[in-house]
This record gives structure tokens, C-alpha cells and sequence, in this order.
């Protein structure tokens, strides 16, 4: 028996369904490209010519942190040459003049007033009575006084009247004439190892140098090997307290003080007490500046005075009166009325170098004969010395 065909359909859902699996597709391989074909080697190109420099643009506005770090190191070890070594200097010492050239110095301006006058009125000319009378009135106008300009002009009269004179003559009979009214009273002061202390009192009018003078003479006593004690009796003033007080530490020397307005005749008590207890050599008691027509100041002096003997009656044993030269024909009455109130025993002729008036030292010698123990023409130690008459009249007269 023959098989029946399938129909169509049958056939065809078959073929769909039956359709043989076709073969899994190999697993896939990444397939490598095939070698390129070697290439001969493409010769280097001939270098081109350098493009023209251009100029850089500037640094950006702000300059990142490494970059600064960097030119800091850079800077820091960078090689700075050295400047050749300054050459410095030395200031050579002056050496220091002479007494005698300080003295002239110092009288500079009394001495060129009045030797400058003497030879514009003697230029080689014949002494007459004139001629006597013009020089007279320049003597007394440089302060010399009237008894020095007499002596002069009448010694004059007697060796050269009516013969020629020079202004040199005239200067060498000044210079005689000075030395000779100063020769008795230049005498040192003498501290007398017989008081201990011996006590200097030290007066004067305002300004005329007293407690600088204290702190000169303290210096040149404590160098002589003399023990020294200083008084602050200017108890009117703060300053003048200190201003001892640093002496007394530039010589070494203990000062007794108070606070300002204290009574200063009491500080005086105790210093003298003190010094007396400590054995001291010297006590040098400063003051209060007074006017010497102040009634009441100058009475405030004699108490200090009072009380100084209470506690040694042969004290002060030396009262000197310091005297500003400039001051002139004033100076006069102050030693006068000092001397009548406190016992003046010397003089310290002050400011010399800032004055035309030093011949008014002529003229206190020649009326009150009071010794003149010291000179000064300066501010350092070495400017106040021992009054040497034949070096000031040679000095004021312009024969150095």
C-alpha cells in the first residue's frame, strides 16, 4: 500500500519545525590584523631656521608660591660681592692746653676789648695829658677801678710824659701795674688737718656757680687723698639737690640731703654731726642763692652759720663767696654786704670766659684785699685753679 502523501500544510509546518540545527558558529577569536608591511626608513627632515626671538610676555600678575620660593633660594645664595672695608677715621686727640692758655682763653674777650683800646689811642704818639686822661677813661671802663686806672696813668706820667709811647709800653705797665694789687691776695686755700671736718661753707648770689664749684673742688680734694662729704644745704631747689648728688657720686663722696624745702639749718647740724662721727678731712656745706639786699634771706644764712657752731664753735673754718665775673661793678657790694653778714674768708672768681668785665677782680682786690683762692674759665675740673696773679695779669694784659 502506497504511503499517503502529506498534505501541503504538513509539508511546509515540517520543513519550518524539522529544519536541521544549523552548526553553532565557531566561538569568536579576535582576529589579528596582519602585519604592516615594513617601511623603509623616511630620512629626518633639514632643520628649519630659527623664528625671530620674540619677546616674552611679563610675568603674570600674581606669581604662584613655588615660583617665589624659588627665587628666594636663588637670592639667598646668589653671590653678592663685598664692599671694599670703609676706611674710618680716628680722631686725634687735641692735646690739652696749659692752664696759662686756658687762662688767656678764658680772658680772651676781656683782654681783646682792652688792649684794643690802648693801641688805638697809642699809635706812636707823645704822652700828654690827653693822651693820659683818654687811656684813664678806658681802664675804667674795662672795670679795673679807679684807684688801678689812677696808678697806671700816673706811671705813665712819671717814666714817659711828653716821649713817644707804644701801645706795647702801655700793656707792659698794665700787666706791672695788675700784678701788683693781685700779688698779695692770691693765696691757696689751706685745708688745716687740725679740723676734723673742716668745714667750707659755700655763699653766693643766684647763678653764680656755687654747687658746680662744690663738685670741682670735692674732685680736686678727694684726688689730693682727702675724704670729702657734701652738704645739699640749697634746700630752696630740687635741681641743686641733684645736682650734688650726682657729684657725689662722680667723687665718691656722701652727701647729705633733704627732701626740697626742708630747713636748711638743720640739714647743716646733721651734716656736720655726721662728718664729725665719720672722721671726715672736709665737709663742704653749699647754700641757698640769695640776693645780698634780701634782709630776710641773708638772716636765714647767719642762722645756718649759728647753727654750725653749736655743734663745732671754730666752724665754718672757711666761708668763700663765689663770684660770677660777669656780673661787673656789682661784684662789689655782694663781697661787701656778704662779708658784713656771714664772715666771707675768700673769693671764687667765676665765668671768666663769658665776659669782657674780668678786670673787676683788679678792683675787689684793690678795696677789700679778701684772698682769691680760685679762678675758673670753663666748665670742665681742670678750668677752675689755684688764683695765680702773675699769670692773670699777663693774661688780661695781652702778654702772652
Amino acid at each position: 500500500m502506497t504511503d499517503k502523501k502529506p498534505g501541503f500544510f504538513k509539508r511546509l509546518w515540517d520543513n519550518l519545525t524539522d529544519e536541521p540545527d544549523s552548526p553553532a558558529p565557531p566561538e569568536t577569536q579576535p582576529q589579528q590584523a596582519p602585519a604592516p608591511e615594513p617601511v623603509p626608513p623616511t630620512p629626518e627632515p633639514a632643520p628649519a631656521p630659527a623664528p625671530p626671538e620674540v619677546p616674552l610676555p611679563g610675568p603674570p600678575e600674581t606669581t604662584p608660591d613655588y615660583v617665589e620660593e624659588v627665587e628666594e633660594r636663588e637670592a639667598a645664595t646668589a653671590f653678592v660681592p663685598l664692599d671694599p672695608p670703609a676706611v674710618v677715621e680716628v680722631p686725634v686727640e687735641a692735646p690739652r692746653q696749659s692752664w696759662f692758655g686756658r687762662l688767656t682763653t678764658g680772658l680772651k674777650r676781656s683782654s681783646d676789648q682792652l688792649t684794643g683800646s690802648i693801641t688805638s689811642v697809642f699809635t706812636k704818639r707823645k704822652l700828654d695829658n690827653a693822651t693820659l686822661d683818654e687811656l684813664e677813661d678806658i681802664l675804667i671802663q674795662a672795670d679795673l677801678g679807679i684807684e688801678t686806672a689812677m696808678a697806671i696813668t700816673e706811671r705813665l706820667r712819671q717814666d714817659r710824659f711828653d716821649r713817644d709811647v707804644s701801645g706795647d709800653d702801655v700793656r707792659a705797665v698794665l700787666a706791672a701795674e695788675v700784678e701788683s694789687v693781685l700779688g698779695p691776695v692770691a693765696r691757696p686755700l689751706v685745708i688745716e688737718g687740725g679740723h676734723k671736718p673742716f668745714v667750707i661753707l659755700m655763699i653766693g648770689v643766684n647763678g653764680s656757680g656755687k654747687t658746680t664749684t662744690i663738685g670741682k673742688l670735692a674732685q680736686k680734694l678727694t684726688a689730693e687723698g682727702k675724704s670729702v662729704m657734701l652738704a645739699a644745704g640749697d634746700t630752696f631747689r630740687a635741681a641743686a639737690i641733684e645736682q650734688l648728688q650726682v657729684w657725689g657720686q662722680r667723687t665718691g663722696a656722701p652727701v647729705i640731703s633733704r627732701p626740697a624745702g626742708a630747713d636748711a639749718s638743720g640739714l647743716a647740724f646733721d651734716a656736720v654731726t655726721e662728718a664729725r662721727a665719720e672722721g671726715r678731712d672736709v665737709l663742704i656745706v653749699d647754700t641757698a642763692g640769695r640776693l645780698q639786699n634780701r634782709d630776710e634771706l641773708m638772716s636765714e644764712l647767719e642762722k645756718v652759720i649759728r647753727v654750725i657752731k653749736k655743734v663745732d664753735p671754730t666752724a665754718p673754718h672757711a666761708t668763700l663767696l663765689t663770684l660770677d665775673a660777669t656780673t661787673g661793678q656789682n661784684a662789689l657790694r655782694q663781697v661787701e654786704i656778704f662779708g658784713q653778714r656771714a664772715g666771707v674768708t675768700g673769693l671764687v672768681m667765676t665765668k671768666l670766659d663769658g665776659t669782657a668785665r674780668g678786670g673787676i677782680l683788679v678792683a675787689i682786690a684793690r678795696k677789700f684785699g679778701l684772698p682769691v683762692h680760685f679762678i675758673g674759665v670753663g666748665e670742665s675740673v681742670g678750668d677752675l685753679e689755684p688764683f695765680t696773679a702773675s699769670d692773670f695779669a699777663r693774661a688780661i694784659a695781652g702778654r702772652d
